[in-house]
This record gives structure tokens, sequence and C-alpha cells, in this order.
């Protein structure tokens, strides 16, 4: 689950600043053996590529998805344990899962099969999964009264992401980066504030201007508990860690600046004085208006959706910034030469290594690609 359909089905090309561009060489198979200049010893290419580094050997290939959900290998075990909740909260099947298109594919990361709302029971917001409208929280947020409800994060009810991520670091044996990833103040609130998934946004943007101290409580609480949760997974193995706002493209920019980029600015603040060495990437779902404000929250990568165009994303950005984006998912299912071009375009134009977001159902729909990217 991890993200909303629209963000979680998207595919992207990452890029490192510029510099990177005067190196670029022939990419190999994306997700191919991986250069034998690397080993355990060294840090993860992908790793180096969201810091910045030049002259690497060549792009990184991973999968934002945290899990190839249209392998024939994960729909057997979802038949087995048809429960979300179990998946991604028992260690054995979250270990299962995310090693699954990393055996098949051998990408350069590796992410933690988890969603933005795991870590809620332990501020004391219970929640479910239901099939037919996902996530559910009985007892919306909406009140001081709630708000001083709620406790620091328990990390001990988190222990299976925890040992999860220690058993993949020892899997994955420096082979490719580990990465955990975490919501947004913004968009966990919104969960929290609305019950679940809306369309409309309309209990936690009355909140703003209706009961704004509330509002101001309950992202101080969340920006906190994020923190702390990130600092557990860097402790646990991740090398990497993704802040995904989800719903922050909901709102107008003016908004967005006042109401979740001081938050996530909170958490980038901590992360960078408890973790200096774990890049955080940024992503913000329908983020086109909000580009320049990204940058300014100290993320070390912006993830660009593909409502954005590449070359003016990084003209928007600068060269001080590595950036990741942004095919059309609907390319996955176009004829092969289509898709071909559109990835060449992206590759000719901005001329910086690359990932694809949500990979799996790429190389199962047109393998023979791979080889012809450059």
């Amino acid at each position: 689950m991890m993200l909303p359909t629209a963000t979680a089905t998207a595919v992207f090309l990452t890029a490192a600043p510029s510099s990177f561009s005067t190196r670029r060489r022939r990419s190999r198979a994306i997700f191919a053996s991986l250069s034998p200049s690397f080993s355990s010893s060294e840090e993860p290419l992908l790793v180096r590529a969201a810091r910045g580094e030049d002259g690497l050997p060549r792009p990184p290939a991973w999968m934002m998805r945290q899990a190839g959900r249209y392998m024939a290998e994960y729909q057997a075990l979802a038949k087995r344990h048809p429960s979300f909740r179990e998946r991604s909260e028992n260690t054995d099947l979250i270990v299962e899962i995310t090693l699954q298109p990393w055996r098949a594919f051998a990408p350069d990361g590796v992410i933690l099969f988890s969603d933005i709302l795991t870590p809620l029971p332990a501020i004391g917001v219970p929640f479910d999964i239901s099939d037919s409208k996902g996530p559910v929280i009985q007892s919306p947020v909406r009140s001081k009264e709630q708000v001083r409800e709620l406790v620091p994060i328990d990390l001990d009810m988190l222990q299976f992401v925890g040992e999860s991520l220690k058993i993949l670091r020892n899997e994955i044996d420096g082979k490719a980066a580990l990465l955990g990833f975490v919501g947004a103040p913004w968009t966990i609130a919104t969960y929290i504030v609305e019950g679940g998934m809306t369309n409309t946004y309309t209990n936690i943007k009355s909140m703003c201007h209706t009961a704004p101290d509330v509002l101001k409580g309950l992202l101080s609480h969340l920006a906190q508990a994020i923190s702390d949760y990130i600092i557990y997974q860097v402790n646990s193995g991740a090398q990497c860690i993704q802040i995904f706002d989800s719903w922050g493209g909901q709102l107008p920019p003016h908004v967005w600046e006042q109401w979740s980029k001081p938050y996530i600015k909170q958490i980038v603040s901590r992360i960078k004085k408890e973790c200096p060495n774990v890049p955080l990437v940024l992503y913000i779902n329908g983020n086109g208006g909000l580009l320049e404000r990204m940058k300014n929250t100290g993320a070390d990568v912006i993830g660009l959706d593909w409502t954005v165009d590449m070359t003016d994303g990084r003209r928007r950005l600068g060269n001080g910034i590595s950036v990741q984006g942004n095919v059309d998912p609907a390319f996955l299912f176009s004829p092969l030469p289509v898709l071909t071009d559109e990835i060449h375009r992206l590759v000719k134009a901005q001329r910086f290594p690359f990932n694809l977001r949500y990979f799996v159902f790429l190389l199962n729909a047109h393998v023979q690609f791979i080889n012809e990217i450059t």
C-alpha cells in the first residue's frame, strides 16, 4: 500500500546534479549485475547518487514501489495472506515481499515493504484497512483533547520494522541500497483528521482556519514521532529515507508553505544532525507548483511527477540537488517503440543518471527493451 494509488503507480527517472552529465556512460542492463568495482565494503551506488556524488560508473536503477505487485510470486503470497496488515506487520512476510523483486531483477535499491500509516498505533491512533474503503480510523483526531491523548511513538510496537530492516540489510549484503520511508506530517494528519481516504480534504483544510492550534499541535506531534521513526529505521539498517507528502499537492503553494513545509523542515533538520550521512528524498504528488519550495526543505533529492517537464524541473531546482522523475505510467501500456522513445527522450533531454519507479511491471511487459536505454 504505502502510497495512494495515484502516487504508487508512477514511473520515474532519477538524476544527480548536472556535473554528472559529462561522465554519462552507456547504461548497463538496468537491473542486471552490479559493476564489479562495487563490494559490500563500499556504499551502494544509489546512496552515492542520491548525495549527488560525481564520477559514478553508471546510473542507479531501482523500484520506488515497495513490492512487485504484478509478480506471480507476490500474487500467490497475497492469496495465502489476504490481510494487508498481516503482510506489512509480519517480519517473515515483510522480508519475503521486499526481496521478491530484488531477487528477480537485482535493482540498485530495495525498499521496505510497509505503509506510511504503519506507525499510527504506536502514537495512539489505531486504524484498520478495508478492502473497499482503504484505511479507516474510527476516531478522527479533531480536538485539543484528542491531540493531548496522543503519545510519544512507542518503537517497541514497531519491532517488526526494525527486525525486517536488519534481516534485509544482511540479505542484501551491500549489493544494493536498503531504503526506508515515512509519510510527511501533513499527509499523515490528513488520514488522522479525515478518518481515512478523502477526495475533498474538507475537515483538515477547514482546521487550518477554524482550529489552527489543534492542527499545529497534531502536526508538531507527528513531526517528532516521524523523526524518531526515521532514526529507528536508520539504526536498524536503512541507508536512504524517502519522505512522502502524498497529499501536499492538494494545497495551494502558500498554504503548503505554512502547513506542511515547516514540519518537513523540522524532520530534515533533525535527521541531518543525527544521521548526517543518510540521504533524504522528498516526493509530493502533483508538485509542479511547489518545486522551489521543496528545495528549501533541505532534502537531498526532489521527486518530479510526470506532469512536470524534466528540463523545466531541473532549471527551476538548479544544479545543487538531485532529482528523480518522471515517465507517465500510462506509457507502460504503450507499444514498445513508443515506450522506448519516451525513455530516450527524457534521458537525452537531461543526460542524467536515472531510475524507474514501478519498474517490475515494465520489465514484465517489455524486458527486451532494457538494454536499449542509454
